[in-house]
């Protein structure tokens, strides 16, 4: 498929080519329009954060929701948290290539680490019951020097994430009615910032529960209109007679885009300070655990079914955008109401997750600041946490605005996550697993990933094309090295527990 295809292994896609096509369009609303439902969404968010953290004052508040959020609340803000700008690009994205497997890999390894969670989680708020954070529990684990790398490793890819997801909403922005990049990604940025600085946790919490109930919402009409006014087409026997070989057995990049998603995603999630600071706030484990199932249920066809919007959309149109494939089918007769629809979704689906990000990085700054900066004792490290939130949002901004494609970065992010997460979490059940060991089994497993992980045009690696030529290797390892570099971030250190001996 060439180096476009592979490049569309990304959970947050948007290429160049993509806004460059998006320029070129009828657009769908006008940007009075558009500006006018940013602007109103943002700010109704934005009003009722901040009025319902008025009743919520303190740390214990801002950080862990003083641990006492119910089933409802949790479960709403799991999902709304999981779901960002990028389950209208990646999954279609992913689907016009990767075929069904890449569907079933991004859907599964975006729930997966809910059912994780089930067990770890109880076992953490057992082990750490007024911790706050993940890299907290590991910090008591481990030493100095391996916990301030797990904790720069887990802020690169929260802030990768945050790049995205504004660059998500402000291209989409774009696409449906021509408004500038930076002007939704200010808004979008300056709105979610007043309000989750102001009321941390509590806040993005409660603002979930109302964005989960819009983005369901607008969900199932896309669901209702895209099943009953596109005929025949949205149907597995549509794809099957138009591309088969995307639902095929023998097609390969079934298999191996479905593992690559599943490991990418899967390994970023289970180290996203979003969800460990939900985990401490339930109300208890049962509730937390009733919370992840439902969650998983939820989250896997909602995935699934934003995917198969490209398995659909590249079968009724082979030169379809892949990035826009969904938009593709559902704006298909360019009506208002629809793009409206579409506008609202973006909008409910990126503050849900911004809100999300920028508390999360915040609480980890607030918590583990203390043992990483070397800064004078009486500095009020709530206070710090929310200046560098803010420079971290004006780069994010600056990227936004610019429309640059975050994609290498978030490919290297998922690097750093695959190599450190079995290591991170099986030192949670292997006693035996010091620091010295983590160290050793992480190191190995990023050189084996880096040897073969692509360059920016995907030609080549540093082992594949660099060390060594390409014609040493078979046509399979030189078209799959992504996923091979996944492959063995994840699991090289899994051998190095076998073998090394401390």
């Amino acid at each position: 498929k060439g180096c476009l295809n592979r490049l569309r292994l990304y959970p947050h896609n948007l290429s160049g080519n993509s806004e460059r096509e998006i320029m070129d369009k009828t657009y769908l609303i006008s940007q009075s329009t558009s500006l006018t439902l940013v602007i109103i969404i943002s700010l109704v968010f934005t009003i009722l954060g901040l009025y319902h953290s008025q009743k919520f004052k303190g740390l214990n508040n801002y950080l862990t929701a003083n641990r006492n959020v119910g089933l409802f609340s949790l479960t709403t803000s799991m999902v709304a948290s999981a779901l960002g700008a990028w389950i209208l690009f990646g999954p279609a994205s992913a689907a016009t290539w990767g075929g069904v497997g890449a569907v079933i890999g991004y859907a599964l390894g975006t729930a997966f680490p809910m059912i994780f969670l089930i067990y770890l989680g109880q076992k953490i708020r057992k082990d750490f019951p007024n911790g706050s954070t993940l890299v907290e529990s590991l910090r008591k684990k481990f030493g100095q020097s391996l916990f301030k790398l797990i904790l720069l490793m887990i802020i690169f890819y929260m802030f990768v994430f945050l790049c995205a997801e504004v660059t998500a909403v402000a291209v989409l922005i774009n696409y449906i009615s021509g408004t500038e990049l930076w002007i939704t990604a200010l808004i979008i940025l300056v709105a979610t910032l007043t309000y989750t600085l102001y009321g941390g946790l509590r806040a993005s919490i409660f603002t979930d529960n109302i964005q989960m109930i819009v983005i369901g919402g607008l969900l199932l009409i896309s669901v209702y209109y895209l099943i009953n006014f596109t005929g025949e087409q949205f149907s597995f026997s549509f794809v099957q007679s138009k591309n088969p070989q995307l639902l095929s057995s023998s097609y390969i990049p079934n298999y191996t885009a479905g593992l690559t998603f599943f490991i990418a995603v899967a390994a970023t999630n289970l180290f996203h300070q979003g969800n460990w600071q939900r985990v401490y706030a339930a109300k208890n484990n049962d509730v937390l655990k009733k919370s992840l199932i439902i969650s998983f249920i939820i989250i896997i066809p909602i995935v699934f079914f934003m995917g198969f919007t490209g398995l659909v959309a590249i079968s009724a149109n082979p030169k379809v955008v892949p990035d826009l494939g969904f938009f593709s089918l559902l704006l298909k007769e360019q009506t208002e109401f629809l793009s409206i629809i579409v506008v609202i979704l973006g909008l409910a689906l990126t503050i849900s997750t911004v809100d999300t990000l920028v508390n999360a990085i915040s609480s980890l700054i607030i918590v583990d600041g203390k043992a990483t900066f070397n800064l004078d004792k009486k500095t009020n490290y709530l206070v710090f946490s929310k200046y560098i939130i803010i420079v971290l949002s004006i780069i994010a901004f600056i990227v936004a605005s610019k429309g640059f494609s975050v994609l290498y970065l978030f490919l290297l992010a998922d690097l750093f996550c695959c190599a450190f997460v079995l290591t991170v979490f099986y030192s949670f059940y292997n006693k035996s697993i010091n620091e010295k060991t983590a160290y050793v089994s992480i190191i190995i497993g990023l050189i084996g990933g880096f040897l073969l992980f692509p360059s920016p045009d995907f030609s080549k690696s540093l082992l594949v094309g660099g060390l060594m030529p390409k014609e040493f290797f078979a046509p399979f390892v030189t078209q799959s090295l992504l996923f091979l570099s996944f492959i063995v971030a994840t699991f090289l250190p899994a051998i190095i527990f076998k073998i090394k001996k401390f």
